[in-house]
Protein backbone atom coordinates (compact mmCIF):
# COMPACT_ATOMS: atom_id res chain seq x y z
CA UNK A 1 0.00 0.00 0.00
CA UNK A 2 2.74 2.49 0.76
CA UNK A 3 5.01 1.48 -2.89
CA UNK A 4 1.64 2.40 -4.11
CA UNK A 5 0.43 5.52 -2.30
CA UNK A 6 4.23 6.45 -2.75
CA UNK A 7 3.92 5.77 -7.13
CA UNK A 8 0.37 7.29 -7.16
CA UNK A 9 2.16 10.54 -5.69
CA UNK A 10 5.50 10.30 -7.65
CA UNK A 11 2.70 10.52 -10.70
CA UNK A 12 0.38 13.24 -9.30
CA UNK A 13 3.20 16.00 -8.50
CA UNK A 14 4.38 16.71 -12.01
CA UNK A 15 0.52 17.01 -12.79
CA UNK A 16 -0.27 19.39 -9.44
CA UNK A 17 3.10 21.49 -11.12
CA UNK A 18 1.91 21.68 -14.32
CA UNK A 19 -1.66 22.48 -13.29
CA UNK A 20 0.09 25.36 -11.00
CA UNK A 21 1.73 26.79 -13.87
CA UNK A 22 -1.24 26.32 -16.11
CA UNK A 23 -4.04 27.90 -13.74
CA UNK A 24 -1.99 31.85 -14.54
CA UNK A 25 -2.22 31.03 -17.97
CA UNK A 26 -5.04 32.69 -19.96
CA UNK A 27 -6.20 29.85 -21.49
CA UNK A 28 -6.65 27.23 -18.80
CA UNK A 29 -9.31 27.03 -16.04
CA UNK A 30 -9.99 26.16 -12.28
CA UNK A 31 -13.24 26.38 -10.60
CA UNK A 32 -13.16 28.07 -7.19
CA UNK A 33 -16.39 28.02 -5.80
CA UNK A 34 -16.94 29.27 -1.88
CA UNK A 35 -19.25 30.28 0.07
CA UNK A 36 -18.79 32.24 3.49
CA UNK A 37 -21.53 33.47 5.77
CA UNK A 38 -21.05 36.82 7.63
CA UNK A 39 -22.75 36.02 10.97
CA UNK A 40 -25.02 38.68 12.44
CA UNK A 41 -25.94 38.57 16.72
CA UNK A 42 -29.14 38.52 17.86
CA UNK A 43 -30.39 37.74 14.65
CA UNK A 44 -31.82 34.63 12.72
CA UNK A 45 -32.31 36.00 9.58
CA UNK A 46 -30.09 35.09 6.54
CA UNK A 47 -29.98 36.15 2.75
CA UNK A 48 -27.75 35.54 -0.25
CA UNK A 49 -25.24 37.38 -2.26
CA UNK A 50 -24.66 35.30 -4.97
CA UNK A 51 -21.52 35.90 -7.30
CA UNK A 52 -20.70 34.34 -11.16
CA UNK A 53 -17.27 35.44 -12.65
CA UNK A 54 -13.86 34.35 -13.03
CA UNK A 55 -10.91 34.67 -11.02
CA UNK A 56 -11.67 38.45 -10.32
CA UNK A 57 -14.63 37.47 -7.58
CA UNK A 58 -12.70 34.29 -6.91
CA UNK A 59 -10.14 36.07 -5.21
CA UNK A 60 -7.36 34.34 -6.73
CA UNK A 61 -3.68 35.15 -5.23
CA UNK A 62 -1.95 32.72 -7.01
CA UNK A 63 -2.65 29.02 -6.00
CA UNK A 64 -4.53 26.27 -7.13
CA UNK A 65 -5.98 25.30 -3.78
CA UNK A 66 -7.14 28.26 -1.83
CA UNK A 67 -8.49 32.21 -2.33
CA UNK A 68 -8.96 35.29 -0.47
CA UNK A 69 -11.93 35.01 2.02
CA UNK A 70 -12.70 38.77 1.48
CA UNK A 71 -13.06 38.94 -2.24
CA UNK A 72 -15.30 41.59 -3.31
CA UNK A 73 -18.55 39.94 -3.22
CA UNK A 74 -18.11 38.48 0.71
CA UNK A 75 -17.02 42.33 1.13
CA UNK A 76 -20.33 43.25 0.07
CA UNK A 77 -21.71 41.03 1.85
CA UNK A 78 -20.19 42.29 5.34
CA UNK A 79 -21.63 45.71 4.51
CA UNK A 80 -24.87 43.99 3.75
CA UNK A 81 -24.85 41.84 6.94
CA UNK A 82 -24.80 45.53 8.86
CA UNK A 83 -26.96 47.32 6.86
CA UNK A 84 -30.02 44.78 7.41
CA UNK A 85 -29.10 43.39 10.68
CA UNK A 86 -28.81 40.04 9.67
CA UNK A 87 -26.62 36.92 8.24
CA UNK A 88 -26.00 37.06 4.74
CA UNK A 89 -24.18 34.34 2.84
CA UNK A 90 -21.90 35.31 0.58
CA UNK A 91 -21.94 32.34 -2.73
CA UNK A 92 -19.11 33.08 -5.08
CA UNK A 93 -19.58 30.67 -8.43
CA UNK A 94 -16.08 31.26 -10.22
CA UNK A 95 -13.71 29.69 -12.68
CA UNK A 96 -10.42 31.10 -13.19
CA UNK A 97 -8.98 31.63 -16.39
CA UNK A 98 -13.02 31.19 -17.60
CA UNK A 99 -13.55 33.75 -20.75
CA UNK A 100 -16.92 35.45 -20.88
CA UNK A 101 -18.54 32.37 -22.97
CA UNK A 102 -17.29 30.12 -19.83
CA UNK A 103 -18.77 32.17 -17.33
CA UNK A 104 -22.50 32.38 -18.94
CA UNK A 105 -22.32 29.03 -20.05
CA UNK A 106 -20.40 26.76 -17.24
CA UNK A 107 -21.04 28.70 -14.39
CA UNK A 108 -24.38 31.11 -14.78
CA UNK A 109 -26.52 28.88 -16.71
CA UNK A 110 -25.32 25.44 -15.39
CA UNK A 111 -25.03 26.66 -11.94
CA UNK A 112 -28.36 28.95 -11.74
CA UNK A 113 -29.74 27.14 -8.58
CA UNK A 114 -27.69 29.57 -6.57
CA UNK A 115 -29.38 32.62 -7.54
CA UNK A 116 -32.91 30.58 -7.60
CA UNK A 117 -32.70 30.18 -3.61
CA UNK A 118 -35.45 31.93 -2.21
CA UNK A 119 -32.87 33.39 0.44
CA UNK A 120 -31.30 35.34 -2.61
CA UNK A 121 -31.46 39.14 -2.67
CA UNK A 122 -28.01 40.12 -4.67
CA UNK A 123 -26.93 38.84 -7.72
CA UNK A 124 -23.66 40.19 -9.53
CA UNK A 125 -20.90 38.82 -11.85
CA UNK A 126 -18.40 40.32 -14.04
CA UNK A 127 -16.60 38.43 -16.94
CA UNK A 128 -14.57 39.46 -19.96
CA UNK A 129 -11.25 40.08 -17.66
CA UNK A 130 -9.88 36.93 -20.04
CA UNK A 131 -11.19 37.15 -23.38
CA UNK A 132 -9.13 40.79 -23.19
CA UNK A 133 -6.48 39.34 -21.79
CA UNK A 134 -5.96 36.72 -24.10
CA UNK A 135 -6.17 39.33 -26.98
CA UNK A 136 -3.73 41.94 -25.47
CA UNK A 137 -1.18 38.63 -25.80
CA UNK A 138 -2.16 37.31 -29.40
CA UNK A 139 -1.47 41.30 -30.26
CA UNK A 140 1.49 41.70 -28.24
CA UNK A 141 2.68 38.44 -30.09
CA UNK A 142 2.05 39.70 -33.59
CA UNK A 143 5.03 40.58 -36.08
CA UNK A 144 4.15 42.04 -39.64
CA UNK A 145 1.52 43.96 -40.09
CA UNK A 146 -1.13 44.80 -36.96
CA UNK A 147 -4.63 42.93 -37.11
CA UNK A 148 -6.70 44.62 -34.80
CA UNK A 149 -9.65 41.71 -35.15
CA UNK A 150 -8.03 39.87 -32.18
CA UNK A 151 -9.00 42.92 -29.93
CA UNK A 152 -12.42 43.70 -31.62
CA UNK A 153 -13.37 39.96 -31.61
CA UNK A 154 -12.86 40.17 -27.83
CA UNK A 155 -15.40 43.04 -27.57
CA UNK A 156 -17.92 41.90 -29.65
CA UNK A 157 -17.55 38.16 -27.67
CA UNK A 158 -17.83 40.18 -24.45
CA UNK A 159 -20.87 41.84 -25.62
CA UNK A 160 -22.65 38.66 -26.66
CA UNK A 161 -22.20 36.87 -23.34
CA UNK A 162 -22.55 40.37 -20.63
CA UNK A 163 -26.09 40.64 -22.71
CA UNK A 164 -26.96 36.74 -22.82
CA UNK A 165 -25.95 36.69 -18.81
CA UNK A 166 -28.19 39.72 -17.95
CA UNK A 167 -31.33 38.17 -19.89
CA UNK A 168 -30.70 34.83 -18.32
CA UNK A 169 -30.63 36.53 -15.06
CA UNK A 170 -33.52 38.46 -15.19
CA UNK A 171 -35.09 35.36 -16.03
CA UNK A 172 -33.98 32.79 -13.47
CA UNK A 173 -32.73 34.83 -10.72
CA UNK A 174 -35.85 34.54 -7.84
CA UNK A 175 -38.32 36.99 -7.83
CA UNK A 176 -37.52 38.13 -4.67
CA UNK A 177 -34.06 39.37 -5.92
CA UNK A 178 -33.58 43.37 -4.68
CA UNK A 179 -30.31 44.48 -6.05
CA UNK A 180 -28.31 42.84 -9.53
CA UNK A 181 -24.44 44.23 -10.22
CA UNK A 182 -22.44 43.86 -13.00
CA UNK A 183 -18.62 44.63 -12.45
CA UNK A 184 -16.93 46.06 -15.33
CA UNK A 185 -12.86 45.61 -15.88
CA UNK A 186 -10.04 47.63 -13.95
CA UNK A 187 -6.75 47.81 -16.46
CA UNK A 188 -4.21 45.59 -15.57
CA UNK A 189 -0.53 46.10 -16.58
CA UNK A 190 -1.64 49.75 -17.57
CA UNK A 191 1.94 50.89 -16.77
CA UNK A 192 3.23 47.38 -18.70
CA UNK A 193 1.82 48.28 -21.78
CA UNK A 194 3.35 51.69 -22.53
CA UNK A 195 5.28 50.31 -25.16
CA UNK A 196 5.24 49.80 -28.70
CA UNK A 197 4.35 46.72 -30.53
CA UNK A 198 6.35 44.31 -32.43
CA UNK A 199 3.81 44.96 -35.17
CA UNK A 200 2.91 47.75 -37.90
CA UNK A 201 0.03 49.48 -38.29
CA UNK A 202 -1.25 48.65 -42.00
CA UNK A 203 -2.01 52.24 -42.68
CA UNK A 204 1.02 54.10 -41.39
CA UNK A 205 3.58 51.26 -41.56
CA UNK A 206 4.75 52.39 -37.84
CA UNK A 207 4.69 50.67 -34.95
CA UNK A 208 1.66 51.76 -32.42
CA UNK A 209 1.75 52.34 -28.44
CA UNK A 210 -0.25 49.55 -27.17
CA UNK A 211 -1.66 51.00 -23.86
CA UNK A 212 -3.37 53.29 -26.54
CA UNK A 213 -4.73 50.67 -28.88
CA UNK A 214 -5.80 48.18 -25.13
CA UNK A 215 -7.40 51.68 -23.71
CA UNK A 216 -9.79 52.58 -26.86
CA UNK A 217 -10.45 48.49 -26.53
CA UNK A 218 -11.63 48.20 -22.45
CA UNK A 219 -13.61 51.61 -22.60
CA UNK A 220 -15.51 50.36 -25.63
CA UNK A 221 -16.09 47.07 -23.53
CA UNK A 222 -16.85 49.25 -20.28
CA UNK A 223 -19.24 51.41 -21.65
CA UNK A 224 -21.11 48.40 -23.13
CA UNK A 225 -21.33 46.35 -19.47
CA UNK A 226 -22.56 49.88 -18.36
CA UNK A 227 -24.92 50.60 -20.73
CA UNK A 228 -26.55 47.38 -21.15
CA UNK A 229 -26.70 47.08 -17.58
CA UNK A 230 -28.87 50.65 -17.53
CA UNK A 231 -31.20 49.03 -19.82
CA UNK A 232 -31.66 45.58 -18.17
CA UNK A 233 -32.47 46.73 -15.17
CA UNK A 234 -28.63 46.27 -13.95
CA UNK A 235 -26.23 48.44 -11.59
CA UNK A 236 -22.83 49.11 -12.67
CA UNK A 237 -19.81 49.05 -10.45
CA UNK A 238 -17.50 51.25 -11.97
CA UNK A 239 -13.98 49.48 -10.89
CA UNK A 240 -12.11 51.37 -14.17
CA UNK A 241 -13.05 54.69 -12.31
CA UNK A 242 -12.56 53.26 -8.88
CA UNK A 243 -8.96 51.80 -9.59
CA UNK A 244 -7.87 54.15 -11.99
CA UNK A 245 -8.39 57.14 -10.94
CA UNK A 246 -7.44 59.16 -7.49
CA UNK A 247 -9.69 59.83 -5.14
CA UNK A 248 -8.43 63.65 -5.15
CA UNK A 249 -8.41 66.17 -8.09
CA UNK A 250 -5.39 65.93 -9.55
CA UNK A 251 -5.91 67.57 -12.84
CA UNK A 252 -7.34 70.70 -10.22
CA UNK A 253 -10.74 70.34 -13.13
CA UNK A 254 -13.10 70.44 -9.38
CA UNK A 255 -14.30 66.96 -9.51
CA UNK A 256 -12.32 64.10 -7.81
CA UNK A 257 -10.75 62.08 -10.41
CA UNK A 258 -12.22 58.56 -9.52
CA UNK A 259 -15.51 60.59 -9.90
CA UNK A 260 -14.63 62.22 -12.89
CA UNK A 261 -13.64 59.23 -14.85
CA UNK A 262 -17.13 56.96 -14.16
CA UNK A 263 -19.92 55.85 -16.63
CA UNK A 264 -22.73 58.49 -16.56
CA UNK A 265 -25.81 56.45 -17.46
CA UNK A 266 -27.40 57.21 -20.66
CA UNK A 267 -23.78 58.23 -22.41
CA UNK A 268 -23.08 57.74 -25.73
CA UNK A 269 -20.11 55.30 -26.19
CA UNK A 270 -18.18 58.01 -28.35
CA UNK A 271 -18.50 60.52 -25.53
CA UNK A 272 -17.65 58.11 -22.74
CA UNK A 273 -14.40 56.73 -24.92
CA UNK A 274 -13.33 60.01 -25.38
CA UNK A 275 -13.34 61.39 -22.05
CA UNK A 276 -11.76 58.24 -20.99
CA UNK A 277 -8.84 58.36 -23.42
CA UNK A 278 -8.04 61.82 -24.34
CA UNK A 279 -9.94 64.33 -22.44
CA UNK A 280 -9.47 62.29 -18.55
CA UNK A 281 -6.10 60.58 -19.79
CA UNK A 282 -3.76 62.14 -17.88
CA UNK A 283 -5.59 61.49 -14.80
CA UNK A 284 -5.25 57.34 -15.34
CA UNK A 285 -2.78 55.85 -13.13
CA UNK A 286 -2.12 51.96 -12.81
CA UNK A 287 -3.99 50.54 -9.80
CA UNK A 288 -0.54 49.79 -8.57
CA UNK A 289 -0.05 52.97 -7.13
CA UNK A 290 -3.69 54.20 -6.19
CA UNK A 291 -3.61 57.71 -4.91
CA UNK A 292 -6.04 58.35 -1.88
CA UNK A 293 -4.83 61.67 -1.43
CA UNK A 294 -1.82 63.62 -3.08
CA UNK A 295 0.89 62.19 -0.83
CA UNK A 296 -0.46 58.89 -0.04
CA UNK A 297 -1.14 55.48 -2.13
CA UNK A 298 -2.14 52.09 -2.42
CA UNK A 299 -1.83 48.77 -4.03
CA UNK A 300 -4.62 47.87 -5.44
CA UNK A 301 -2.99 44.91 -7.95
CA UNK A 302 -1.45 41.36 -6.63
CA UNK A 303 2.52 40.70 -8.12
CA UNK A 304 0.97 39.27 -10.55
CA UNK A 305 0.25 42.91 -12.03
CA UNK A 306 -3.03 41.46 -12.40
CA UNK A 307 -5.60 40.33 -9.63
CA UNK A 308 -6.99 42.53 -6.94
CA UNK A 309 -4.85 43.03 -3.55
CA UNK A 310 -6.75 41.66 -0.58
CA UNK A 311 -6.23 40.84 2.78
CA UNK A 312 -6.95 38.59 5.27
CA UNK A 313 -7.06 34.87 5.13
CA UNK A 314 -7.61 32.71 2.36
CA UNK A 315 -10.35 29.73 2.27
CA UNK A 316 -10.22 26.26 0.39
CA UNK A 317 -10.84 26.87 -3.16
CA UNK A 318 -9.85 25.20 -6.45
CA UNK A 319 -7.59 21.88 -6.72
CA UNK A 320 -9.52 20.25 -3.53
CA UNK A 321 -12.96 21.48 -4.29
CA UNK A 322 -15.09 24.18 -3.03
CA UNK A 323 -15.43 25.45 0.93
CA UNK A 324 -17.97 26.88 3.34
CA UNK A 325 -17.58 28.56 6.38
CA UNK A 326 -19.14 31.22 8.41
CA UNK A 327 -17.61 33.91 10.78
CA UNK A 328 -18.41 37.25 12.53
CA UNK A 329 -18.05 40.31 10.65
CA UNK A 330 -14.78 42.36 11.21
CA UNK A 331 -16.71 45.26 10.68
CA UNK A 332 -19.93 45.53 12.72
CA UNK A 333 -20.72 49.69 11.48
CA UNK A 334 -19.63 51.59 8.60
CA UNK A 335 -19.05 55.45 9.19
CA UNK A 336 -20.67 56.83 5.66
CA UNK A 337 -21.44 53.43 4.10
CA UNK A 338 -17.18 52.16 4.21
CA UNK A 339 -15.33 50.62 6.22
CA UNK A 340 -12.07 51.93 7.39
CA UNK A 341 -10.20 49.75 4.89
CA UNK A 342 -12.06 50.64 2.16
CA UNK A 343 -9.74 52.39 -0.24
CA UNK A 344 -6.82 50.39 0.78
CA UNK A 345 -7.10 47.04 -1.45
CA UNK A 346 -8.49 46.25 -4.80
CA UNK A 347 -11.09 44.00 -3.26
CA UNK A 348 -11.96 46.49 -0.80
CA UNK A 349 -12.92 48.93 -3.26
CA UNK A 350 -13.95 46.72 -5.83
CA UNK A 351 -16.51 45.12 -2.76
CA UNK A 352 -17.49 48.88 -1.71
CA UNK A 353 -18.46 49.45 -5.14
CA UNK A 354 -21.06 46.56 -5.40
CA UNK A 355 -22.18 47.86 -1.78
CA UNK A 356 -23.32 51.11 -3.42
CA UNK A 357 -26.10 50.13 -4.65
CA UNK A 358 -27.35 47.88 -1.95
CA UNK A 359 -31.25 47.92 -1.69
CA UNK A 360 -32.02 49.46 2.23
CA UNK A 361 -33.99 46.53 3.25
CA UNK A 362 -34.21 42.65 2.55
Amino acid sequence: MHTRFRNSLHKLLPALALLALGAQAAASTLNQNVSWTIDRPGTSSKYRVVAYGDSIYAGYNGSVTSAAKYSAPTVDAEYLSAQWNAGIESVRRTKSGAIASDVYNNKIVAERSYMQASNTRVVTFEMCGNDGLQARTAFKSQEGSCDYSVLTAAEASCKTYVTAAMDYINANAYAGVKTKVISNLHYPGYTADNTQSSCKDPSSGATVKMQDRFLLSIARINHMMCDVARQKGFMCADNFAQYMGADYDANGDGKIDAEALRYVAGESQSSYVNRVSSTLRSTIRDANTHFVSASSSYDYIQSDDTHPSYTGSTVTAGLWGGSSGNGAARYSSFANGKNPIWDQYGHERMGWAVSIFNAAAP
